[in-house]
Parts: C-alpha cells; sequence; structure tokens
C-alpha cells in the first residue's frame, strides 16, 4: 500500500514537472512570435510608412539642429503630393555630397546595426540623404532678391519665418538668382540660408542643382529626438499662400 501510494506522489510529480516544462515551452514560443511578428510589423511601417533620419548638418538650422532625429512620413510623394514648404529627405542628386568613406565596424556592432537599421530604429545611410525645405515646385519662378531682401516664387514675395540670418544681414539668400523649375524636379533651400550647400550651389552638378522628385524619401513630420527637440515640422502654409494661384494664372 505504501508502495502504491509513493508511486501515485511521482507520478503526479513527474507529470506536474512536465507541465510546467510543457508551460515555459509555450511561454517561450509565444515570446519568439511575438517578437517576430513585432520586427516583420516594424520592418514594413519602415518600408512602406515612416522611419527614422539623423540630421547631419547645421544647414537646416533652427529648424533641425546637428544630430536631431526625425520621423519621415515615406508616403509622401507616391500617395500625398509635395507642397512648397514641405521640410523633405531625398538622396543625393548626384555631385551635392562628398564621397563616402565606408567605416569598418567591429561584426557584431555591424550586426547589431543592421537590425536596428532593418527595423527602422537606426538610420546608417543618413549621411547619404539630405534634408532641405522645398521652395519651388516644377514649373516654379524661384527669384532673389527683391529691394527687401525677400525671396519671391511666381512673382509672390515669400514672409519666411523659419530663415536664420547673420546679424544684421536682411537679404535671405547671400547671392541672387533666377531659376524656374523642370518637370518632375524641385528648388530646395535650407533654412540657415548662409551656411547650406542647397540648389543654388549645386549648379555645377549634372541636374544643375535641381533634385528629381523621384528622389524624394518622404516629408518630414516631426523631431523625435532630443526629447528636449520635440516638435512638429509644418510647411508655412501662410508664407506660401497665393503663389500657387499666380501659377495657374501664369499658364
Amino acid at each position: 500500500m505504501t508502495e502504491d501510494i509513493s508511486t501515485t506522489r511521482t507520478d503526479r510529480d513527474s507529470a506536474s514537472a512536465n507541465r510546467r516544462q510543457r508551460g515555459a515551452l509555450l511561454f517561450l514560443r509565444d515570446l519568439l512570435v511575438i517578437f517576430v511578428v513585432a520586427v516583420l510589423v516594424s520592418f514594413l511601417i519602415k518600408t512602406f510608412l515612416i522611419r527614422s533620419f539623423f540630421i547631419p548638418s547645421e544647414s537646416m538650422e533652427m529648424t533641425l539642429v546637428k544630430d536631431d532625429r526625425i520621423i519621415v512620413n515615406q508616403l509622401v510623394p507616391e500617395v500625398t503630393p509635395l507642397e512648397r514648404g514641405d521640410v523633405v529627405v531625398f538622396k543625393d542628386p548626384g555631385g551635392w555630397l562628398p564621397a563616402r568613406v565606408e567605416v569598418q565596424q567591429p561584426p557584431l556592432v555591424a550586426a547589431v546595426d543592421w537590425f536596428l537599421a532593418f527595423v527602422g530604429l537606426s538610420a546608417p545611410d543618413s549621411n547619404d540623404h539630405l534634408v532641405k525645405r522645398v521652395i519651388g515646385l516644377p514649373g516654379d519662378q524661384v527669384v532673389c532678391c527683391n529691394a527687401l531682401g525677400q525671396m519671391s516664387v511666381n512673382g509672390v514675395p515669400l514672409d519666411e519665418p523659419y530663415v536664420v540670418l547673420p546679424a544684421g544681414e536682411s537679404k535671405v539668400s547671400r547671392d541672387d538668382f533666377d531659376q524656374v523649375v523642370p518637370d518632375d524636379s524641385l528648388w530646395v533651400m535650407g533654412d540657415n540660408r548662409y551656411n547650406s550647400k542647397d540648389s543654388r550651389y549645386n549648379a555645377d552638378t549634372p541636374l544643375k542643382g535641381f533634385v528629381p522628385i523621384e528622389n524624394v524619401v518622404g516629408r518630414a513630420f516631426v523631431v523625435s529626438w532630443p526629447v528636449s527637440h520635440w516638435a512638429w515640422l509644418g510647411n508655412y502654409p501662410d508664407t506660401f499662400a497665393g503663389v500657387g494661384e499666380a501659377a495657374e494664372g501664369g499658364d
């Protein structure tokens, strides 16, 4: 009788241990499934909806400060059209950036960086892209500067509150220009006007300083890091009010 009780107790303990082991395995399986789904969702979001970039220069100060991180809406311009005043991220049209020297990383660091880039938490290719503000759309005539030092688009002078100028300077561009934006292209400028190598200063490149719309990755809509710089990024519709009507009237 004692032997039967001992055997029954042993069987119960064994069954309990098996249940605990099976429960632990199911828990680990569920964690793995959640992790894989999260990675896939992050990849899809990064590929088709939004992704992160960091700011590599001072050309967009004070709207964007060097090393800020921004979130970019990749539905622009494929789904949502570009507008004047949008802050956009675009691939180098050719000749805007110096040749990049690849930095060799330890294998483990490179693997971690690759994974973070895969899910959109890192942007190792930020140095291959530029961030500027759209001033001219296809067909626009962009001219600077009038007697007040303002730039105009399609004959409409712009009041640009986002522009940073050196102390005592009133002209929004050091150099004058008069350009008509070609089809499927953009005229872009940095907000830090006296410290931005933008469309004005890339006339010697193959595309004469214009940016093909197909090179646009998306529109930046929020500063995500550091927390102290968090801000929505607008496109200042009041600044460009009337420009579109002037363009239509010119047609």
